[in-house]
């Protein structure tokens, strides 16, 4: 059984592999694109949406930068946690990672504990929110 999944949107090739892979023997299932159109496309799949415990989410990317793919993130799916994994942590203001309600930001290469830690917080905090609505 899976302990979740994950959207990973990166446009690394090699970062989503090294995520992908240590996500993976940590127990989760990881649904990857390359850039924030594919990110919305796999996640919104029409009119049966992926169900993703966690994404993880790059800033920098062509075609549909990060902010822009998580501030859709937030708006469809809220209860959804997003952690930024970004390799420019200090272009980041706090107003908007609170303002999106980001759980964390991981800075690249992020280290294989920090990365699971950051996760297992993320998909925790996911279960406790639908737990709330569970009738």
């Amino acid at each position: 059984m899976s302990a979740g999944r994950i959207l990973l949107v990166d446009d690394d090739a090699a970062v989503r592999k090294s995520v992908r892979l240590t996500l993976a023997k940590a127990g989760y299932e990881v649904v990857d694109a390359e850039d924030g159109v594919q990110g919305v496309q796999a996640i919104r799949a029409g009119d049966n949406p992926l169900m993703v415990d966690t994404i993880i989410c790059d800033l920098n990317m062509p075609k549909m930068d990060g902010r822009e793919a998580i501030r859709f993130f937030r708006s469809q799916f809220p209860s959804v946690p997003v952690i930024v994994l970004t390799g420019y942590p200090e272009s980041l203001s706090g107003e908007w990672l609170q303002d999106q309600s980001v759980t964390a930001v991981l800075t690249k290469p992020a280290q294989a504990d920090d990365l699971i830690d950051a996760v297992d917080m993320a998909a925790q905090e996911h279960e406790l929110f639908k737990d709330q609505f569970v009738v």
